[in-house]
């Protein structure tokens, strides 16, 4: 399965995000902090989709809320409802 879900509050546009059977093959983020966004798409790669969640959900950057971890839990909640 694969989705493009569209960020709020977050440097990032968007993230290009792919599940085969709940495990995440791969993430791309679209904007955001270059060196951040590869990296959290390098270490959530080859994870369950609900693991990243609990890790991510509610992560904030600087106040806003919402942080580009935190749109990847949430983009990831949908996927899985599907």
């Amino acid at each position: 399965m694969r989705t493009v879900y569209k960020t709020t509050g977050t440097c990032s546009r968007s993230i290009e995000i792919e599940l085969d059977d709940g495990i995440i093959t791969n993430v791309t983020f679209n904007g955001g902090c270059n060196g951040n966004t590869q990296g959290i798409a390098s270490l959530v790669k080859g994870m369950r989709a609900e693991d990243v969640i609990e890790r991510c959900k509610g992560i904030d950057c600087k106040g806003r809320g919402t942080s580009c971890p935190d749109q990847l839990a949430k983009a990831l909640e949908e996927m899985l409802k599907k």
